[in-house]
């Protein structure tokens, strides 16, 4: 039987790496672990787990088709888990960053229900920020 203990890596592929990286570094605080650039693989590290991003012009990338665009995505969404989760700070930031946002609001994840809001990268995959879980409401 497969037993899952939690999200290890997820794969984003990419038309505009520059604009990828300078997001999930500087705005998500994403630091590059790992990076093969030969067959198009940067590897960012996010607490945790990892982001891999991997160019449509290059190897990896390629062997999924055709570039993201406004017809589909390659993903619904990431939930990132943060270590922190200030409602007004966070929306505070992004504002100040140009980042749309949707609302916070009560949503449920792995650990439970919690406070999380959605923003976009500059591809269009949508982004989970997930707050604190709730006391009690983990049903593990």
């Amino acid at each position: 039987m497969i037993s899952i203990r939690g999200l290890d890596h997820i794969v984003l592929r990419t038309n505009c790496l520059e604009a990828m990286l300078t997001f999930y570094q500087q705005h998500l605080g994403c630091q590059l672990e790992r990076e093969e650039s030969d067959i198009g693989l940067y590897q960012l590290r996010a607490g945790d787990h990892l982001i891999d991003l991997v160019p449509t012009d290059k190897p990896l990338g390629a062997q999924g088709g055709p570039a993201p665009g406004s017809a589909g995505h390659n993903v619904d969404h990431l939930c990132l888990t943060l270590s922190h989760f200030d409602g007004d700070a966070l929306l505070s930031y992004l504002d100040s960053a140009g980042i749309a946002h949707s609302t916070i609001e009560r949503r449920y994840g792995a650990e439970g229900f919690g406070p999380s809001i959605y923003i976009e990268d500059p591809q269009g995959n949508r982004i989970e920020l997930k707050g604190p879980t709730e006391a009690g409401s983990c049903l593990r």
